[in-house]
Parts: C-alpha cells; structure tokens; sequence
C-alpha cells in the first residue's frame, strides 16, 4: 500500500505534496500517537508548528 502511495506522489503532479508524521502526546493518558497527513508543501511549517 505504501508503495503506491510514494509512486503516486513522484508522478508530475504530485510533485508540489509530501507525506507529514507528527507525534502527539495525549493529555488523558500520557500516550504518544501519531497523526499522518498527505499535504502541500506550503502547509507543513503550519502543521508542525500546531498544537
């Protein structure tokens, strides 16, 4: 599945969005999840930067 995601994403038009990891600590439980978004390049300093 994720081979296809990455080829999809080399093609001409997908050139301008990359793949974002972010690790989020849960306030309830102290646990440490992981939120993943597709997203333009112009958006990730945004993403990262939110809380």
């Amino acid at each position: 599945m994720a081979k296809k995601v990455v080829a999809t994403l080399k093609t001409g038009a997908g050139k301008n969005f990359t793949r974002v990891i972010k690790m989020i600590k849960s306030p309830k439980s102290g646990a440490y999840a992981f939120r993943e978004e597709v997203m333009h390049n112009d958006n990730i300093k945004d993403f990262l930067a939110a809380k």
